[in-house]
């Protein structure tokens, strides 16, 4: 849901109870989930014409942040926090920044849908990181789901390549990088989740947002400006797609920050998981990219198990 999953949207859910969803919560959350998608179709069509990742992650993660704040502002939250807080935050910050461009990265080199599905195998980074940094033992739930989310993902990304008809080498050595940088999200997003709930769970989960998003938007001008300025789109698809990037994120977050506390749900739920579904869809519509069919069973085996494990009791 990232970069994301929707990726700050996750960090909500450790401090809020799991409620019953309405119909309008539902719609609400579907609604999220497809700009989401959206967000990451058009950054597609800005990379497809002169747009970097740095780039696109400091428009996008800037504005947002400018947004939330004139939204703590205007509901008038406290930003203090405490020395430990302040530390933590800055290490979930990083995290997420190298979350945000490894997603993109996998996003310009793979169809979207399995940029996100790469992406979306965070549960399990997320029980690896726990185990090593705070010897929590993974449910029973997830450990079971491990081998059904690789083997979905092994069918979504064709590893033998046989359903491209390039055979193993070949196919890897054109998808080899973008797998890389989609697990690299995954991994860097684990260890994010598994600070936030342990390091800065009791912080206002507006306040690690905020901060979480501004921090972002730093290192990426920084790192842009490092390299030489932005790379600005070189023609008008790529600024409709820098543009519909940064608005639908921005949006996605408005969304969350002012509806979704007012219907009484978390600001993730296990219907945010669709969407690689979504941008499956989009995808094909708008970039013309389509998947085999055994990629696309291997696609909802993925999306279903990892919905599975978001709706499970705990």
């Amino acid at each position: 849901m990232p970069g994301c999953m929707a990726c700050i949207l996750q960090n909500q859910r450790m401090t809020t109870e799991r409620k019953a969803l309405t119909g309008t919560a539902f719609a609400t959350l579907l609604l999220i989930a497809f700009m989401m998608a959206g967000n990451h179709v058009a950054a597609r069509f800005a990379f497809n014409n002169g747009v970097d990742v740095l780039t696109a992650v400091s428009f996008r993660s800037a504005v947002t942040a400018i947004v939330l704040a004139l939204i703590l502002w205007q509901q008038k939250v406290a930003l203090a926090t405490q020395p430990r807080h302040k530390k933590f935050l800055l290490i979930i910050g990083a995290l997420i920044a190298v979350q945000s461009f490894c997603l993109y990265s996998s996003v310009a080199r793979l169809p979207v849908a399995l940029a996100l599905l790469g992406f979306n195998t965070y549960p399990l980074a997320t029980a690896f990181w726990a185990r090593v940094l705070y010897q929590h033992k993974p449910e029973r739930w997830v450990m079971l789901s491990m081998p059904v989310i690789l083997i979905g993902l092994a069918l979504a990304l064709d590893v033998l390549g046989s359903a491209s008809g390039l055979g193993a080498e070949q196919h890897w050595g054109q998808i080899g990088s973008g797998v890389a940088f989609a697990l690299g999200a995954s991994i860097t997003f684990g260890l994010a989740l598994v600070y936030t709930q342990h390091e800065a769970a009791d912080l206002d989960g507006r306040v690690r947002t905020f901060s979480t998003m501004g921090l972002v938007g730093v290192l990426a001008i920084a790192a842009a400006m490092s390299q030489g300025g932005f790379h600005l789109p070189q023609a008008s698809a790529g600024w409709w797609g820098l543009g519909m990037l940064t608005f639908l994120y921005g949006t996605a977050f408005t969304i969350m920050f002012t509806v979704l506390p007012r219907l009484g749900v978390v600001g993730n739920s296990a219907i945010m998981n669709v969407e690689p579904v979504l941008a499956l869809m989009l995808a094909w519509v708008l970039l013309g990219q389509s998947v085999a069919p055994i990629q696309l069973v291997g696609a909802l085996i993925v999306v279903s198990t990892v919905v599975g494990l978001g709706l499970r009791k705990r």
